[in-house]
Formats: C-alpha cells, sequence, structure tokens
C-alpha cells in the first residue's frame, strides 16, 4: 500500500502535526471564553470545545484524505471496514480542560489494517508535540526521545488513571493504585491517557497503566511509547490492543515487576 511508504508516511505525519497544532493553539486561546460543560456520564464530561476541535479535525482530514475512514470520541464513526483510518481524541483531559487546569492534549493516530503506523499527541499549554512513525523512533519537538533506564519500582514514578464507571464498579483500579503507592517511589494521576503515555515516552514516568480505555485514548500514545524503546501490553503480559480494556506501559525494565504486582491485586 502506498501509504505505507516512508515518504508518504512522512508527509502524512507533517499534515497531522500541522494539524493538531493549528487546531490545538486556537482552543487554547478561545478557551479564556466560558466554557459549557454538560454530561456524558456521572464524571464523564465534554465542552463546547471537544466538539469544535474534532468538527475542524475531521473536516480537514476528510478534505485532506476523503478515502480514509475517521473513528472519533464524540460520536463520529465513518468509513467502516476501511482498511485506513484515523483515531481521534478531540480533546485528551476534559475535565482538566474545564477546570483550567492546564493538563490536556489533542491526540491523533492512523490505523491501516489494525495497526497503529502514526501517533501524534500535541499539548498546545506548554507547546510540546510528540510524534511517531512505526519504526522510525519517537519524537518531541523534533528531537529524539527514550524511555527512563530506572530499573527498580521502587525508584519509578509512575502514573495511572481511574474509569468514568469509578463509583459503580469494583474493577476501579483503586486496589492497584494503592499497592502501587507504597511500592514506587510515587504515582501521579494526570488526567490525560495520551499524555501519560507521551510523559512515559521520554522518562519522565517510568511506568504507565490502566483499565478501561478506548481506542483514541491510548492510540497514538502506544505507539509513541513503543517507538521511544518502551513496552505495551495488557496487564498479564499478552499483546496489547488499543480495544483492548487494559494497557500497562512502562520503559520495559520495570515491566515484569508491575505485571507481578497487577496480578496480585486484580479487581
Amino acid at each position: 500500500m502506498e501509504l505505507l511508504s516512508a515518504r508518504a508516511l512522512t508527509s502524512t505525519l507533517r499534515f497531522t502535526a500541522d494539524l493538531a497544532k493549528s487546531v490545538g493553539d486556537r482552543i487554547a486561546k478561545n478557551a479564556v471564553r466560558q466554557i459549557r460543560v454538560s454530561f456524558k456520564g456521572e464524571v464523564d464530561l465534554v465542552t463546547q470545545f471537544d466538539k469544535q476541535a474534532q468538527d475542524l479535525i475531521v473536516n480537514a482530514m476528510t478534505e485532506e484524505y476523503p478515502e480514509y475512514g475517521v473513528l472519533s470520541e464524540e460520536n463520529v464513526s465513518t468509513g467502516k471496514g476501511r482498511p485506513v483510518r484515523w483515531i481521534v481524541d478531540p480533546l485528551d483531559g476534559t475535565t482538566n480542560f474545564a477546570h483550567g487546569l492546564p493538563i490536556w492534549a489533542i491526540s491523533i493516530a492512523l490505523e491501516v489494517e489494525k495497526a497503529v503506523v502514526l501517533g501524534v499527541v500535541y499539548d498546545p499549554t506548554r507547546k510540546e508535540i510528540f510524534t511517531a512513525i512505526i519504526n522510525r523512533g519517537a519524537r518531541l519537538n523534533g528531537r529524539r526521545i527514550y524511555v527512563s533506564t530506572t530499573r527498580k519500582i521502587g525508584h519509578s514514578l509512575l502514573v495511572t488513571g481511574f474509569p468514568y464507571d469509578i463509583r459503580r464498579t469494583k474493577n476501579n483500579n483503586l486496589r492497584q493504585f494503592g499497592a502501587f503507592a507504597v511500592r514506587a517511589r510515587a504515582v501521579r494521576r494526570l488526567g490525560s491517557a495520551a499524555l501519560d503515555l507521551c510523559y512515559t515516552a521520554c522518562g519522565r514516568f517510568d511506568g504507565y497503566w490502566e483499565l478501561k480505555l478506548s481506542p483514541w485514548d491510548q492510540a497514538a500514545g502506544s505507539l509513541i511509547l513503543r517507538e521511544a524503546g518502551g513496552r505495551v501490553t495488557d496487564f498479564a503480559g499478552r499483546k496489547f490492543s488499543i480495544y483492548g480494556d487494559e494497557v500497562l506501559g512502562t520503559n520495559g525494565l520495570i515491566h515484569g515487576q508491575m505485571m507481578s504486582v497487577l496480578k496480585r491485586r486484580r479487581g
């Protein structure tokens, strides 16, 4: 497929990165206006800027690549069954965004025949753009990035998140959080899965785990982490899928140690 050529992927990455920057900067500038919040669930928020960002991204993608499908968080799914499609989170970290907490990002991935081959995560508040093309490494603002060299979980800084149904189910990550909190140097919860994965990719975190994510939460970030030299699996070490219920992403060196903790603290 022509899309898989080095030249085609480079061109597509440039388009995607430029689009993420343009939309992200526009949303960040406009966010000084009153943010209107509505609820998709008890703690699952959406703002008018989620929809605005999605419209800008999807319209540009459809115009530039009309043959590709699109899967996006805010109820957009087109071109079902097509071998190539975009996977978009137009505003990852909506709760942070709605509260004025500057930890949110735009996440865009390209999936070809069920494999993610390109990923872009842009943080407008820090002007940081993480990018990756399959088998060609990961970058932050154009410079190669690599995972940390921490070898012991006791020396590690970890990050996680909690599912939106935390109030209604026992499978809510609280037991795992407690288990890691007494074993790691520290555990953080930022509120953006895309940035959690990217921060692990560039060595700011040593490991990350979460459950019940959607494809758009983790598609781009998981590729960026792998391309930075990290390891990404489910909690049991099986092959990772962006459509699965579990993600464990680490520098690779503490992966087994984290798997052991998760195995003992399931549920």
